[in-house]
């Protein structure tokens, strides 16, 4: 019998088997094998809740996944139920999450034994961005007029946001220290609430999200007065930004994807490239235009360099207004 053969066939084996152990994971290397939940990391009717059905939606029409994707809401706790939610999902493959800036600032501000730097990054979708809103009825036209209003008020002003800790929160400290003013600061469990508030006259201003209040915007029941942006947004093109105006205020909120540590690479492959054909759909391109949101898409190492910066960012801030850990 010719045993250099054997020999060589089982070195060739070997070869091949080490080979494919060190390739790269592939969408095509897996897929669901039951319906895929899409944690939400806030209430219902914000922008966060939106763009989540929005991109189950494109999913679904698009059949960017094998299995339905379900979107579930975990707001409680400004997003501490929702990320101690993934930590106990731990090497799930068919749990992924979207996420808000609050997935740095919660687990800062409160002890839930939670680090995102564990967490499995898959895709950031966009960067969406804030405004200074008033009631369109106020006769408050201009940035000076709103911190006169405001003065005058005291601490009778009520400022209306998402949720307490969270970005509307951080961005009403920021006007409060950059004017020296102090606002009563109203939390709501969406965007959509509190832009329905500012209409009512339940509230006297808002910095909602563009997506948020476009629609009151559009019926004249909303006034930008000033965006927190390095530039004008386009769909509201007379409104300046507060840096025009002598105040380099900017803040933006990033509009991403995550998944419990340790899912296996060959689905993190998989949810890697249904977000990458998601961003490519004429959909959401133009919902990203219409909705003034920067479809800045980024992934793998390099999104999670960026959480974990935003996160020591987010640190400093909270530091700043006497929060976090």
């Amino acid at each position: 019998m010719d045993y250099s053969f054997i020999r060589r066939f089982r070195l060739s084996v070997a070869a091949v088997a080490a080979l494919a152990a060190a390739a790269p994971a592939t969408a095509a290397d897996w897929s669901p094998q039951k319906p895929v939940e899409m944690v939400i990391m806030a209430g219902t009717g914000g922008g966060a809740d939106r763009l989540a059905r929005l991109f189950q939606s494109i999913i679904q029409k698009e059949n960017l996944s094998k299995m339905p994707v379900l979107p579930v809401n975990k707001g409680g706790g400004s997003g501490a139920e929702a990320l101690r939610y993934l930590k106990d999902k731990q090497g799930d493959d068919h749990v992924i999450m979207a996420t808000l800036n609050s997935y740095y600032t919660t687990p800062l501000r409160t002890d839930i034994g939670v680090d995102i730097e564990e967490f499995t990054p898959l895709a950031r979708m966009a960067l969406d961005t804030f405004v200074l809103w008033v009631n369109a009825d106020s006769e408050i036209q201009t940035l000076d007029d709103y911190v006169a209003a405001v003065q005058a008020a005291g601490d009778s002003w009520k400022m209306g946001g998402t949720g307490t800790g969270q970005e509307d929160s951080l961005v009403t400290a920021m006007l409060e220290q950059e004017f020296g003013i102090k606002m009563t600061y109203v939390p709501f469990d969406g965007g959509g609430d509190v832009a329905k508030a500012l209409v009512g006259g339940h509230i006297d201003s808002s910095v909602n999200n563009p997506s948020e209040a476009i629609g009151f915007y559009k019926a004249d029941k909303l006034r930008p007065i000033a965006t927190l942006t390095a530039e004008r947004i386009e769909a509201f093109p007379d409104t300046p930004t507060m840096t025009e105006l002598g105040h380099p205020l900017e803040y933006t909120m990033q509009r991403s994807f995550v998944a419990p540590g340790g899912m296996s690479p060959e689905a993190v492959a998989y949810y890697t490239e249904m977000f990458d054909k998601l961003n490519q759909s004429e959909e959401w391109q133009k919902y990203t235009q219409e909705n003034s949101l920067d479809a800045d898409y980024m992934t793998g190492d390099e999104l999670q360099a960026y959480f974990l910066k935003e996160r020591d960012k987010h640190a400093a801030l909270l530091k700043s207004m006497g929060e976090g850990s």
